[in-house]
């Protein structure tokens, strides 16, 4: 199944990747991805963000922006 979005452009659908090992490794580069979007965000709107992501095995990953001052 695809997704139009509208300008021409056609996405597959998410669906849950089999492979282990190109799971693992997506998810690490889509980590990164995320802690880096939300640090951007962090400093362009002077936001305070924390972020708490969970892997497969349980491993915890953080990020929190710098404290009010």
């Amino acid at each position: 199944m695809y997704l139009g979005f509208g300008n021409g452009t056609w996405k597959d659908k998410i669906k849950r990747i089999e492979n282990t090992t190109t799971r693992q490794v997506t998810f690490s580069k889509r980590r990164t991805g995320l802690i880096k979007k939300t640090h951007e965000l962090s400093v362009l709107c002077d936001a305070q963000i924390g972020l708490i992501i969970f892997s497969t095995t349980g491993k915890m990953f953080q990020y929190c922006s710098e404290p009010f001052r």
